[in-house]
């Protein structure tokens, strides 16, 4: 692709809750491509219920990029390949933080590559500050009271606090 012509690149999660890391993979994404369109995961098929609404989670997300005038936050409820055709993208792009990350993404990259060969996965390293930061980690701490400042959005912050308060 030449400088002018960076494409479209999708960013899919559950997003229950978005993290300070999410919202540095789709920064980062975001500067690689023309369009980003974040992706927010309806009714995970690996993962329980989720705490908040796809509703909720499409506004938290869209709080934290709304200066970024090329991403958009849309509810994903069909397989991922068919989402990414549907918004014109040639990339996957997803965050990876440890090991186990890996192995369940190198899975799903070639369940993925066997449906749509065109669209690309591409892997962006957690930053340092981000590596150890996980949804599932964030609604635990916050079920105890935890201070979860520098880990979620403020607004986040304080709308787990009312969902898990003890």
């Amino acid at each position: 692709m030449s400088s002018d012509h960076k494409g479209t690149a999708v960013c899919p999660g559950t997003y229950d809750p978005v993290t300070l890391g999410h919202v540095d993979i789709i920064r980062r994404t975001a500067l690689v491509f023309d369009k980003v369109v974040v992706g927010v995961v309806n009714n995970p098929v690996r993962k329980q219920k989720t705490l908040f609404s796809t509703g909720d989670r499409i506004a938290f997300i869209e709080a934290e990029v709304a200066e970024m005038g090329n991403v958009q936050v849309k509810p994903l409820d069909i397989l991922l390949v068919d989402f990414a055709r549907q918004h014109g993208a040639k990339a996957i792009v997803k965050g990876l933080r440890a090991i186990s990350d890996f192995e369940y993404e190198f899975e799903m990259n070639q369940l993925n590559r066997k449906m749509a060969p065109d669209i690309e996965s591409i892997y962006m390293f957690s930053s340092p500050e981000y590596t150890f930061l996980s949804s599932s980690g964030v609604k635990e701490l916050a079920t105890f009271g935890a201070d979860l400042s520098g880990l979620v959005p403020e607004r986040v912050a304080a709308r787990l606090e009312e969902a898990l308060r003890r």
